[in-house]
């Protein structure tokens, strides 16, 4: 069980991508980096959790964004 999480920077920035579960536990952090724009991609290997709803945030010093994802087993 795995997944991809896209996303683009529009301009050079330290970015944190990290997956929490339903409940706000940090469950992996999964970019914690000074990035040059462009669009980029990263993997979630989700072995080893359990089926549910998990949420990704993505953080910038300019820009945040949370999604939710269901992880089915």
């Amino acid at each position: 069980p795995s997944t991809t999480i896209s996303y683009a920077i529009p301009e050079a920035m330290e970015i944190t991508l990290v997956v929490y579960d339903i409940l706000g536990k940090e469950v992996k952090t999964l970019v914690k980096e000074y990035k040059q724009p462009g669009r980029y991609s990263v993997t979630f290997d989700a072995t080893g959790l359990t089926s549910g709803v998990y949420i990704y945030s993505l953080q910038s010093e300019k820009y945040s964004a949370t999604k939710k994802f269901v992880l089915m087993k």
